[in-house]
């Protein structure tokens, strides 16, 4: 069943012909089939001017039809660019959840082709999902980004900064089992980038956490404050032997670390 959308108005997001590995007469045609015949310039003007939101919902469903058609092609960019324009077109008729969908979507097809491009759209559904309070899926997506970048873009700086908001949301939803997992990455990469001191306090962090779950009691146990460095203070003196024992580790840390005041 065709409706009257006029298919000259998505040729434009077919891609040069040498990209389309030999596929360009068959994506215009996939579009005629889904799309129908072409009436006349008066729906362009209609489409264009939103006149009515039949006209903008028609649109809608033939830019993700074709972004379909162009993903059967494996016409990446092609499909990208037609799930984006769906996306704007669902923005319009207020329907931030078709929205944020196919800007996923897009996203998907971009990681393919263009990976930058993949950013930007997956940044455009994480806007709309935490506009809508969804933070779960919005550090889903930070985590597809940071692997983005991790793979594709080689910048482990902003991978390692779209972790840490993966974990926040995560966090901020009580799921901290996925909230400790990107901290994992963060920690790993910290390190790599020589950044210790951040490191070892997520290690220690974690570790505080996991025999916090496992046993309760050790929250408020001698041996966790002792860990936990910001209460030193607080502590009830320690016997001779221990506090020997201790400053002996201490030197040899700092003896390892000479010359790397991140290990001080």
């Amino acid at each position: 069943m065709g409706c009257n959308f006029p298919v000259w108005l998505l040729l434009p997001l077919l891609p040069p012909p040498q990209h389309l590995n030999g596929n360009r007469q068959d994506g215009i045609a996939a579009l005629q089939f889904t799309s129908g015949t072409c009436h006349g310039s008066d729906h362009i003007s209609s489409v264009e001017h939103g006149r009515g939101n039949t006209k903008i919902e028609e649109a809608c469903e033939m830019y993700t039809r074709a972004a379909n058609m162009f993903k059967m092609a494996k016409n990446w960019s092609a499909a990208g660019n037609a799930f984006c324009q769906a996306a704007k077109l669902h923005m319009q008729l207020q329907s931030k959840h078709d929205s944020a969908t196919s800007f996923v979507d897009a996203g998907n097809a971009y990681k393919k082709a263009d990976p930058q491009e993949a950013i930007n759209c997956l940044n455009a559904a994480i806007d709309i999902y935490t506009d809508m309070g969804r933070f779960t899926i919005a550090a889903k997506h930070h985590i597809t980004i940071a692997e983005i970048y991790e793979t594709e873009l080689v910048d482990i700086e902003k991978a390692i900064a779209h972790y840490e908001q993966s974990a926040d949301y995560y966090k901020g939803e009580e799921s901290n089992s996925s909230a400790n997992k990107c901290l994992l990455k963060v920690a790993a990469y910290a390190a790599q980038l020589e950044q210790y001191q951040k490191a070892i306090e997520i290690y220690e962090q974690l570790a505080l956490e996991k025999y916090e779950e496992m046993f309760p009691a050790f929250t408020d146990s001698r041996e966790c404050k002792l860990l936990k460095v910001k209460e030193f203070d607080s502590i009830s003196r320690l016997d001779q032997w221990l506090t020997t024992m201790l400053l002996r580790i201490k030197k040899s840390i700092q003896g390892d670390g000479e010359g790397d005041g991140d290990l001080k």
